[in-house]
């Protein structure tokens, strides 16, 4: 079983959507379906049968937020020093064709949001900046093409969800 790397902030959030999937979710879904059950026939029953398949969904993501927690390993990228690119840093970058900087920090999977500028560790341009610093240059193969970049700063900063 391959362990997945994750910020505190990342597990803390995994772990708050799984309590609320079980004791919040959980029970209400078990309301409704008694709600529903008391209308009568339930063959017909419409609301009854929405209420299940949400149910099911809902057990569906437990076990799967279950499974990711029990794949994570916490890291904690403020112990160590950003004077290259590591798991945690937060990187500004320059296309040197567009001379536009774009802000990302690197995180595990689970946590995740390029509209944030959080890019996942297992991303084609995370993969090719690790271990890179100030200053270097590098050409990066994305899936719609290619991009130079100049590494302008690497720092570490507190994520924020």
């Amino acid at each position: 079983m391959k362990k997945e790397p994750t910020t505190i902030f990342g597990f803390a959030k995994l772990e708050a959507e799984l309590n609320d999937l079980k004791k919040v979710q959980r029970p209400q879904i078990v309301i409704e379906i008694d709600i529903a059950r008391s209308h009568g026939d339930l063959k017909e029953n419409a609301e009854y049968h929405a209420a299940r398949e949400k149910q099911a969904f809902i057990e569906t993501r437990i076990a799967e937020f279950t499974d990711m927690l029990s794949r994570t390993q916490i890291i904690d990228p403020s112990v160590y020093p950003h004077d290259r690119v590591l798991f945690g840093s937060t990187v500004k970058l320059e296309d040197l064709n567009s001379d536009k900087v774009v802000v990302y920090t690197i995180v595990g999977a689970y946590e995740s949001n390029p509209e944030k500028g959080l890019i996942s560790i297992s991303s084609p341009l995370a993969k090719q900046i690790i271990g890179k610093k100030t200053g270097d240059e590098v050409d990066i193969i994305l899936p719609n093409g290619n991009a130079s970049y100049e590494v302008l700063e690497v720092f570490f900063q507190t994520i924020k969800f």
